[in-house]
């Protein structure tokens, strides 16, 4: 077990010894599908903060003036496709995550409802959609608190996960474990397993998340262009990780975005993608939280 001191760089990782248990039912790969919820939370002058977000279906940022174009793209997400792909997931009995902003959830809160009606995991993803890399210690420290107590009132239970839109700062996973309360956070890219590190004195569990598995490659240099160019990437990453998986276990991060995914030009993709998964052996499908208490139970911090 490493110890993470916001700057620290690990570039072993496992060594390729990767702990020897199994997930349950005796499956050898893990797999996370997380609906990020971010409608409400995106940088909006309308909202007072200080600039207006510039990626949506386009990127193009609105300078001194409210952007009602890059707003209403927003609102898709929460009005249409929040329904639409949380239908598909619940249909086919696959557990989700939702990786929700605060602000996103104050102005949403029939998402947080649903969310506890259908037994989705709430965690946090930040007050706002943005970055935390310039954030002083006390606003960051502000921050935490405040997303993690709206969520907590909204859901009705504390949150357990914590993720960073982009980059984390040197302080947030001490500030996390400072908090309290919180089972992991995946602000890593860094490996295809959950992993401890050291925070101080007490152990903290990382849950790595992806960017290549994930449909921002559809806005982010627009990679992905049809629905079938996400499932088709996605269905390979999970086929090769399955297959490592006969040997040591491994877990997958699927990342969706309701105003992205959930347009009717891309959402096939979903279901394509979801009939695999759940037509092959040896794949578990659980929440976030469901990974990190079967992770800390199979290889506790002692072990690591």
């Amino acid at each position: 077990m490493s110890a993470d001191t916001g700057t620290h760089r690990d570039f072993a990782g496992y060594g390729g010894h990767y702990p020897s248990f199994a997930w349950p039912g005796g499956a050898g790969l893990a797999v996370s599908f997380v609906l990020n919820v971010e409608e409400g939370a995106e940088l909006s002058l309308t909202a007072g903060d200080p600039r207006n977000e510039g990626r949506h279906e386009v990127s193009n940022e609105i300078v001194g003036a409210p952007d009602l174009c890059m707003q209403s793209h927003f609102e898709y997400g929460a009005r249409v496709g929040y329904g639409r792909i949380t239908g598909l997931i619940a249909d086919a009995g696959i557990p989700l995550t939702l990786n929700a902003c605060g602000r996103a959830l104050e102005a949403t809160p029939w998402v947080a409802r649903d969310a506890v009606d259908r037994g989705f995991e709430v965690c946090c993803h930040g007050w706002r959609w943005e970055t935390h890399a310039h954030m002083g210690e006390d606003e960051e420290r502000a921050a935490i608190a405040r997303t993690a107590a709206t969520v907590a009132r909204l859901v009705g239970r504390a949150p357990v996960g914590w993720h960073t839109k982009s980059s984390a700062s040197v302080n947030t996973r001490r500030l996390l474990v400072e908090h309290g309360g919180f089972l992991y956070d995946s602000d890593a890219y860094n490996d295809d397993l959950p992993y401890w590190v050291r925070v101080g004195e007490q152990p903290h569990l990382v849950l790595p998340y992806a960017f290549d598995t994930n449909d921002m490659k559809f806005f982010d240099s627009f990679a992905f262009v049809r629905g079938n160019d996400f499932a088709d990437y996605a269905i390979d990453a999970f086929e090769w990780l399955l297959r490592e998986s006969r040997h040591s276990p491994r877990m997958m991060s699927i990342g969706l975005h309701t105003r992205i995914l959930g347009r009717p030009g891309r959402i096939g993709a979903l279901a394509k993608l979801v009939d695999h998964v759940r037509g092959r052996n040896r794949a578990w499908c659980a929440t976030r939280e469901q990974i990190a208490r079967h992770f800390i139970a199979a290889v506790p911090a002692e072990r690591a």
